[in-house]
Protein backbone atom coordinates (compact mmCIF):
# COMPACT_ATOMS: atom_id res chain seq x y z
CA UNK A 1 0.00 0.00 0.00
CA UNK A 2 1.59 3.48 -1.09
CA UNK A 3 2.01 6.06 1.63
CA UNK A 4 2.04 10.05 1.39
CA UNK A 5 5.31 11.26 2.09
CA UNK A 6 5.79 12.56 5.99
CA UNK A 7 7.48 15.85 6.25
CA UNK A 8 10.57 13.92 7.29
CA UNK A 9 10.94 12.27 3.53
CA UNK A 10 10.65 15.60 1.82
CA UNK A 11 13.09 17.55 4.34
CA UNK A 12 15.62 14.51 3.71
CA UNK A 13 14.95 14.44 -0.05
CA UNK A 14 14.83 18.25 -0.64
CA UNK A 15 17.10 19.37 1.75
CA UNK A 16 20.20 17.19 1.87
CA UNK A 17 22.82 19.66 2.99
CA UNK A 18 20.85 21.01 5.61
CA UNK A 19 22.52 20.42 9.21
CA UNK A 20 20.66 17.26 11.18
CA UNK A 21 19.94 19.48 14.22
CA UNK A 22 18.25 22.10 11.49
CA UNK A 23 16.60 19.07 9.86
CA UNK A 24 14.61 17.83 13.43
CA UNK A 25 12.99 21.39 13.66
CA UNK A 26 11.53 21.53 10.46
CA UNK A 27 10.49 17.90 11.00
CA UNK A 28 8.90 19.07 14.45
CA UNK A 29 7.61 22.73 13.97
CA UNK A 30 6.92 22.63 10.45
CA UNK A 31 3.16 21.89 8.82
CA UNK A 32 2.72 20.24 5.84
CA UNK A 33 -0.43 22.37 4.18
CA UNK A 34 -1.84 21.49 0.60
CA UNK A 35 -3.12 23.70 -2.35
CA UNK A 36 -5.52 22.89 -4.78
CA UNK A 37 -4.54 23.69 -8.73
CA UNK A 38 -5.82 27.50 -8.59
CA UNK A 39 -5.83 28.56 -5.05
CA UNK A 40 -3.69 31.66 -3.87
CA UNK A 41 -1.07 30.61 -1.05
CA UNK A 42 -0.36 34.48 -0.69
CA UNK A 43 -2.53 37.64 -0.97
CA UNK A 44 -1.14 41.48 -1.68
CA UNK A 45 -1.61 42.70 2.22
CA UNK A 46 -1.87 39.19 3.92
CA UNK A 47 -0.29 39.41 7.41
CA UNK A 48 2.66 36.82 7.29
CA UNK A 49 2.74 34.29 10.02
CA UNK A 50 5.07 31.97 8.53
CA UNK A 51 7.70 31.27 5.42
CA UNK A 52 6.89 28.54 2.91
CA UNK A 53 9.47 25.82 1.34
CA UNK A 54 7.33 23.99 -1.31
CA UNK A 55 7.84 20.17 -1.21
CA UNK A 56 5.79 19.60 -4.22
CA UNK A 57 3.55 21.19 -6.70
CA UNK A 58 4.43 24.33 -8.49
CA UNK A 59 3.55 28.09 -7.39
CA UNK A 60 3.59 30.75 -9.78
CA UNK A 61 4.57 34.67 -7.80
CA UNK A 62 3.00 38.04 -9.27
CA UNK A 63 2.79 41.27 -8.84
CA UNK A 64 0.00 43.68 -8.49
CA UNK A 65 -0.06 46.74 -9.40
CA UNK A 66 -2.38 50.08 -8.23
CA UNK A 67 -4.81 49.30 -11.01
CA UNK A 68 -5.54 45.73 -10.25
CA UNK A 69 -3.47 44.28 -12.93
CA UNK A 70 -1.06 41.28 -12.24
CA UNK A 71 3.02 40.94 -13.82
CA UNK A 72 4.64 37.65 -13.60
CA UNK A 73 7.79 36.88 -11.27
CA UNK A 74 8.84 33.38 -11.38
CA UNK A 75 7.99 30.38 -10.24
CA UNK A 76 8.82 28.42 -7.05
CA UNK A 77 9.14 24.51 -7.49
CA UNK A 78 10.00 21.60 -5.06
CA UNK A 79 13.62 22.88 -2.96
CA UNK A 80 12.52 26.39 -3.37
CA UNK A 81 11.49 29.02 -0.70
CA UNK A 82 10.00 32.45 -1.12
CA UNK A 83 12.39 34.84 -0.64
CA UNK A 84 9.63 37.55 -0.03
CA UNK A 85 7.82 35.60 2.05
CA UNK A 86 11.46 35.17 4.27
CA UNK A 87 11.83 39.06 4.62
CA UNK A 88 8.08 39.87 5.65
CA UNK A 89 8.09 37.00 7.85
CA UNK A 90 11.27 38.14 9.46
CA UNK A 91 10.33 41.73 9.94
CA UNK A 92 6.81 40.85 10.59
CA UNK A 93 5.53 42.96 7.41
CA UNK A 94 2.91 42.28 4.94
CA UNK A 95 3.35 40.80 1.85
CA UNK A 96 4.21 42.70 -1.19
CA UNK A 97 3.64 39.65 -3.49
CA UNK A 98 0.77 37.42 -4.52
CA UNK A 99 1.45 33.67 -5.17
CA UNK A 100 -0.73 30.91 -6.44
CA UNK A 101 -0.40 27.33 -6.82
CA UNK A 102 -0.48 26.28 -10.29
CA UNK A 103 -1.14 22.88 -9.80
CA UNK A 104 -1.73 20.54 -6.73
CA UNK A 105 1.21 21.88 -4.25
CA UNK A 106 2.67 21.14 -0.48
CA UNK A 107 4.63 23.74 1.47
CA UNK A 108 6.12 23.23 4.33
CA UNK A 109 5.32 26.31 6.89
CA UNK A 110 7.34 27.37 9.14
CA UNK A 111 6.64 29.77 11.92
CA UNK A 112 8.28 33.25 12.06
CA UNK A 113 9.18 32.94 16.22
CA UNK A 114 11.86 30.36 14.45
CA UNK A 115 12.77 32.50 12.04
CA UNK A 116 15.74 34.54 14.06
CA UNK A 117 16.69 31.63 15.51
CA UNK A 118 17.42 29.32 13.11
CA UNK A 119 19.32 32.32 11.20
CA UNK A 120 22.14 31.96 13.92
CA UNK A 121 21.97 28.47 15.08
CA UNK A 122 22.09 26.94 11.80
CA UNK A 123 24.85 27.92 8.76
CA UNK A 124 23.01 25.88 6.36
CA UNK A 125 19.80 27.99 7.03
CA UNK A 126 21.65 31.11 6.92
CA UNK A 127 23.38 30.19 3.44
CA UNK A 128 19.97 28.80 1.97
CA UNK A 129 18.30 32.40 2.64
CA UNK A 130 21.41 34.08 0.75
CA UNK A 131 21.38 31.63 -2.05
CA UNK A 132 17.37 31.85 -2.42
CA UNK A 133 17.92 35.82 -2.17
CA UNK A 134 20.67 35.82 -4.53
CA UNK A 135 18.69 33.24 -7.10
CA UNK A 136 15.45 35.61 -6.82
CA UNK A 137 17.35 38.79 -7.57
CA UNK A 138 19.08 37.62 -10.34
CA UNK A 139 15.90 36.40 -11.53
CA UNK A 140 14.14 39.77 -11.05
CA UNK A 141 17.12 41.72 -12.94
CA UNK A 142 16.11 39.43 -15.59
CA UNK A 143 12.49 40.39 -15.59
CA UNK A 144 13.22 44.26 -15.23
CA UNK A 145 15.82 44.08 -18.33
CA UNK A 146 12.98 42.37 -20.44
CA UNK A 147 10.70 44.96 -19.61
CA UNK A 148 12.69 48.15 -20.26
CA UNK A 149 15.04 47.13 -23.15
CA UNK A 150 12.83 44.53 -25.09
CA UNK A 151 9.96 44.78 -27.17
CA UNK A 152 7.02 43.28 -26.84
CA UNK A 153 7.65 40.76 -29.39
CA UNK A 154 11.13 40.34 -27.44
CA UNK A 155 9.04 39.80 -24.13
CA UNK A 156 7.20 37.55 -25.78
CA UNK A 157 10.18 35.13 -26.80
CA UNK A 158 11.73 35.49 -23.70
CA UNK A 159 8.70 34.36 -21.45
CA UNK A 160 7.72 31.18 -23.59
CA UNK A 161 11.15 30.26 -23.50
CA UNK A 162 11.57 30.75 -19.62
CA UNK A 163 8.17 28.44 -19.36
CA UNK A 164 9.81 25.88 -21.35
CA UNK A 165 12.96 25.84 -19.59
CA UNK A 166 11.52 26.20 -15.80
CA UNK A 167 8.67 23.95 -16.55
CA UNK A 168 10.55 21.45 -18.39
CA UNK A 169 8.67 20.52 -20.93
CA UNK A 170 7.45 22.20 -24.52
CA UNK A 171 3.69 21.40 -23.79
CA UNK A 172 2.88 24.94 -22.76
CA UNK A 173 -0.44 24.42 -20.74
CA UNK A 174 -1.24 28.44 -20.57
CA UNK A 175 -4.10 30.44 -22.31
CA UNK A 176 -3.65 33.67 -24.48
CA UNK A 177 -5.10 35.63 -21.90
CA UNK A 178 -3.04 34.52 -18.56
CA UNK A 179 0.16 35.22 -21.18
CA UNK A 180 -1.36 38.61 -21.42
CA UNK A 181 -2.20 39.00 -18.18
CA UNK A 182 1.64 38.26 -17.48
CA UNK A 183 3.06 40.29 -20.08
CA UNK A 184 0.72 42.97 -18.99
CA UNK A 185 -0.87 43.06 -22.37
CA UNK A 186 -3.79 42.79 -24.49
CA UNK A 187 -4.96 39.40 -25.45
CA UNK A 188 -5.31 40.55 -29.00
CA UNK A 189 -1.99 41.17 -29.15
CA UNK A 190 -0.35 38.55 -27.72
CA UNK A 191 -2.65 35.90 -30.26
CA UNK A 192 -1.27 38.22 -33.18
CA UNK A 193 2.65 37.81 -32.52
CA UNK A 194 2.06 34.04 -30.89
CA UNK A 195 0.72 33.59 -34.99
CA UNK A 196 3.50 35.52 -35.99
CA UNK A 197 5.77 33.31 -33.99
CA UNK A 198 4.04 30.01 -35.52
CA UNK A 199 4.80 31.16 -39.02
CA UNK A 200 8.25 31.43 -38.75
CA UNK A 201 8.03 27.54 -36.92
CA UNK A 202 8.96 28.81 -33.44
CA UNK A 203 5.86 27.27 -31.78
CA UNK A 204 2.75 25.68 -33.00
CA UNK A 205 -0.58 26.84 -31.62
CA UNK A 206 -3.53 23.94 -30.44
CA UNK A 207 -6.34 24.60 -28.44
CA UNK A 208 -5.69 24.22 -24.99
CA UNK A 209 -1.87 24.58 -25.35
CA UNK A 210 1.27 25.75 -27.03
CA UNK A 211 4.08 23.62 -28.35
CA UNK A 212 7.12 25.08 -27.97
CA UNK A 213 9.55 24.06 -30.89
CA UNK A 214 12.70 26.30 -30.45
Amino acid sequence: MSTEPSITNYVESLFPTFEPGLKKVLIESGDLKTFDAGEMIMQTGQNMRSTILIVEGLVKLYREGDDGNEFFMYYLQPGNACALSMICATRQETSQVMAKAVEPTKGLMIPISLMDTLMKEYKSWYYFVLETYRNRFEELLTVIDNISFKSMDERLEFYLAKQHRDLNTRKLQITHSEIANDLNSSREVISRLLKKMEQRGTLSLHRNYISYLK
